[in-house]
């Protein structure tokens, strides 16, 4: 579980960052969702004694974070290409 701790951690951090650089607010979500992602992980290693071997919270969970993920970097993406274009 160890590896999904870190994922969530590594992307809360790297949408913290798309956040600073951009300021949307939809990267902030992001990046909170992936956080709370994380500590939930813990929890979930803390609790779990060994019989949680199907984890059937992640089909719920995992297809939420992947739609916020793209829709933070569409949103920043576009920011960014408007933001070109009004400076030509």
């Amino acid at each position: 579980m160890l590896p999904f701790i870190i994922t969530g951690l590594v992307s809360a951090l790297g949408f913290a960052v798309l956040w600073s650089y951009s300021r949307g607010r939809t990267a902030l979500v992001t990046g909170g969702a992936w956080f709370a992602y994380a500590l939930y992980e813990i929890g979930i290693q803390r609790i779990c004694t060994g019989e949680c071997n199907i984890r059937v919270d992640l089909l719920l969970i995992y297809p939420l974070l992947l739609i916020l993920s793209l829709l933070s970097l569409f949103f920043v993406i576009r920011q960014r290409l408007r933001r070109r274009d009004e400076k030509t």
